[in-house]
């Protein structure tokens, strides 16, 4: 996705606007930058200073400085939860684990070779469940058994939960091993680092409660979603 967010010398969210994203990354960009001006009803003119981060952000013409996704993830978390030592993120491309002190990125790991642990892994599956992406989170809510999806593999992962599907297994329960499956690979990856409370964690898969759920268990700690994980 493509993300504009303006931000007042107060530290305060003026505008904040989520778009599609592809490969026009520099159309993209001036579109966003538009509706958050339009949102905040700011000209560009007023805009003091303009950072371009994520993957695209070579991309932005209109950028003033160019900082890394990991660093301004970090500060962005310390910023709203100043007492962060952790911070993990799964979105639909990768996920990540960070280490903050100070509100300053010392350490971080990333998965972005496979879909297994990242959202997109949960939209693969969506179709075989026959639900939609914003039904998995009340649904798991609803599991008395979860069951075990022991495939990490996507492609290997929907066989299993065909066979599950084929063998009446209620959807919850399957569901509910879903999100299990991938709060416990993300767990793993971000163990490489040494977790500490407090943990944040972001992205849009934060959105879903079933996976907020599985990853504060994996963990045994108490996990902190933003108001505006996507963000």
């Amino acid at each position: 996705m493509t993300k504009a967010v303006i931000i007042n010398g107060d530290g305060k969210t003026c505008s904040s606007i989520i778009g599609p994203t592809g490969p026009e990354h520099r159309r993209l960009a001036n579109k966003v930058m538009e509706d958050a001006l339009r949102q905040a009803n700011l000209s560009f003119e007023e805009i003091s200073c303009v950072i371009a981060t994520g993957y695209g952000r070579i991309n932005v013409p209109f950028a003033d400085r160019q900082i890394t996704e990991l660093t301004c993830h970090a500060k962005g978390v310390a910023s709203f939860f100043p007492t962060a030592r952790t911070a993990i993120d799964i979105g639909g491309q990768d996920a990540k684990g960070l280490k903050i002190k100070n509100g300053k990125l010392v350490d971080f790991v990333m998965n972005d070779r496979c879909a297994a642990g990242t959202g997109r892994f949960l939209e693969i599956l969506v179709d075989t469940l026959g639900l939609k992406i914003e039904e998995l989170g009340n649904t798991s809510l609803k599991s008395t058994k979860k069951v075990q999806i022991s495939n990490t593999c996507t492609v290997f992962a929907q066989m299993e939960v065909m066979t599950y599907l084929s063998k009446g297994t209620p959807l919850p329960d399957i569901v509910a091993g879903l999100h299990d499956a991938i709060a416990t690979r993300v767990v793993r990856m971000a163990k490489k680092l040494k977790i500490e409370p407090d943990v944040v964690f972001t992205g849009g898969v934060a959105k879903n409660i079933g996976v907020v759920n599985a990853l504060r268990d994996n963990l045994g700690l108490e996990v902190l979603v933003p108001d505006e994980p996507l963000l």
